[in-house]
């Protein structure tokens, strides 16, 4: 597999992707690709993202962790202060790099990725946070998978891929 830089994310049918620094929707099957898909490469995450898992690692990736805060320390986790230091890391390590969040890092990220997994959630939620309103005419669709609600998962959510 050939190493990308790669934004992943979630979001329901007006963009909303955040809730008080977490997922507004209960989705496991959602989840498990997410998992699937993420695992045994790297995570790129804010500190927000970060703090609103509280700072649970996800096992089987690495974590990167963009903040601006010369003095945050967390274990387990790559710290790194720039975009710079991202684009050092990828270049050193042979992983695929996955864009996990929050809104100012998807939108810092997305002109240099490869390309993107975005969910729909169909429906419409409550939250505060929502993915940036930016210009994805350099990507075309290359999949696109329905999945039905179910007696776990309450919502129809599409998984999209596209690439540059």
């Amino acid at each position: 597999m050939t190493k990308k830089i790669v934004a992943i994310w979630a979001e329901d049918e007006n963009r909303l992707i955040g809730v008080n620094d977490g997922l507004p929707w209960r989705l496991p099957k959602e989840l498990k690709h997410f998992k699937e898909t993420t695992m045994g490469q790297a995570l790129l995450m804010g500190r927000v993202t970060f703090d609103g898992m509280n700072r649970r690692i996800l096992p089987g990736r690495e974590t990167l962790i963009l903040t601006r805060d010369k003095s945050f320390e967390a274990e387990g986790v790559t710290i790194v202060h720039d975009m710079d230091e991202v684009f050092d890391w990828f270049e050193k390590y042979d992983k695929t790099l996955y864009i996990v969040g929050g809104a100012s890092i998807y939108k810092a990220f997305l002109p240099h990725c490869d390309a993107i997994i975005k969910t729909t959630v169909h429906g419409i939620f409550e939250g505060d946070t929502y993915f940036p309103d930016v210009d994805l005419t350099s990507f075309r669709k290359v999949s696109e998978t329905f999945n039905e609600k179910d007696d776990k998962n309450a919502y129809d959510f599409t998984i999209t891929v596209l690439e540059k």
